[in-house]
């Protein structure tokens, strides 16, 4: 087990902000499931071969045992859907009058991805999104993914006007709830949850490229991460290599101040970061039953690695350190095979809406830590027995 250095709040705060403190705490908690000693699930070991089955028959049904045609994990597969829109676009730069080179591609596919992913939370069940060239409709992350590929391209994100294809702390300053509501469609008969949390979160992303240049360089944009991990990374033969702990730093301490203020160790917040009740013990110290989990910083990570190794060459080292996203896709796989089960009448009957056997609880909630951290070790069990992670 990793040690957390000395008893103060402030380094454990930090400790908790790293990748390798995700594997270590939800180790902790997957631990207590093989020992039967969870609050709220009871774990079944012998009911993964039929998980590692049905996924095995995803990919050979979709890929065959070409399994180098698997796509990354990333977001770049969700703003293609239904079609090619990132090669066209590329195209079109190619072929204008000021062609640009391969940074400041990749600088600006960083733009659109990081802002793409912040816009990628759940919508609801009523909204979809009509893309006017194709007639196609999508809906869920494809239809926010789509959705953000043309508010790029219409410059909504950018603070010049004769540059629209990029994301600046000025142009995200100007983003109103009126035009993100006009840019997603959203209309009284296509109603979008979260709208308000969106755009706050886009108004989020403009300060904190304004306070962090040493991420976003003097112009503010997130694209500007190239140049930061380009100082950090070494040149071996023709290519260039940087560790991936470079990239989640630039991410988890340049974009802090965008997430809602929750639990704070030290007076430092921790964003993605909850209570485990099973993890408390009696006299330990202060945020060792905390379980950090960084989902979209995670869902970034593997979102930017992607255009940065396609475009650049560059290589990341330490990408082992990385682990499957714990969001309910990866997890209700689990429940669904009977992996994990809930403990008979372990929630109140007010958990449930009516004439529901399944309970709606907040993320918060003790039983979704529980849910969550079994997922990301269940998603890094060994080859053997590998389950493959969905694409989000």
């Amino acid at each position: 087990m990793l040690a957390l250095g000395p008893e103060n709040p402030v380094t454990r705060a930090a400790y908790l902000r790293t990748l390798l403190s995700i594997r270590e705490r939800c180790s902790r908690v997957h631990d207590l499931a093989k020992q039967g000693r969870l609050q709220y699930f009871d774990y079944h070991p012998d009911k993964e071969d039929a998980v590692i089955e049905f996924c095995a028959g995803i990919i050979e049904r979709d890929f065959g045992s070409n399994f180098s045609a698997i796509p990354p994990h990333g977001r770049w597969r969700h703003l293609d859907a239904g079609q090619a829109r990132i090669e066209p676009m590329f195209r079109n730069w190619d072929m204008s009058g000021t062609p640009i080179d391969d940074k400041e591609k990749c600088k600006r596919l960083i733009d659109l991805f990081l802002v793409s992913v912040l816009l990628d939370a759940g919508a609801g069940n009523q909204w979809s999104y009509t893309e006017k060239e194709t007639g196609q409709t999508f809906s869920r992350s494809e239809g926010l993914g789509v959705a953000s590929v043309h508010m790029f391209t219409d410059g909504l994100f950018s603070g010049s006007a004769s540059q629209p294809f990029r994301v600046d702390a000025q142009g995200l300053s100007k983003i109103t709830l009126d035009k993100v509501a006009k840019a997603m469609q959203v209309s009284s008969s296509n109603v979008m949850a979260g709208l308000e949390g969106r755009t706050s979160l886009l108004s989020n992303l403009s300060s904190a490229l304004k306070a962090n240049p040493q991420f976003f360089g003097g112009d503010e944009r997130p694209g500007n991460i190239i140049d930061f991990l380009e100082k950090d990374s070494k040149l071996e033969n023709s290519t260039r290599r940087v560790h991936i702990s470079s990239l989640w730093t630039a991410l988890i301490e340049g974009l802090a101040p965008i997430w809602p203020s929750r639990l704070t160790l030290g007076g430092i917040p921790l964003g993605d970061v909850w209570p485990c009740t099973a993890l408390r013990q009696p006299g330990q110290a202060e945020g060792d039953d905390l379980v950090p989990f960084h989902k979209l910083t995670g869902w970034l990570t593997y979102s930017l690695m992607e255009p940065i190794e396609m475009i650049l060459g560059w290589k990341f080292d330490g990408v082992e350190d990385l682990t499957g996203l714990p969001e309910y896709r990866n997890g209700g796989l689990l429940v669904d095979f009977g992996v994990l089960t809930l403990r008979p009448a372990i929630l109140p009957p007010e958990c449930y809406a009516h004439g529901s056997d399944i309970p709606r609880l907040k993320p918060s909630h003790p039983a979704i830590v529980e849910w969550r951290a079994i997922t990301v070790i269940e998603l890094l069990v060994s080859p053997s027995h590998h389950i493959p992670q969905t694409d989000h």
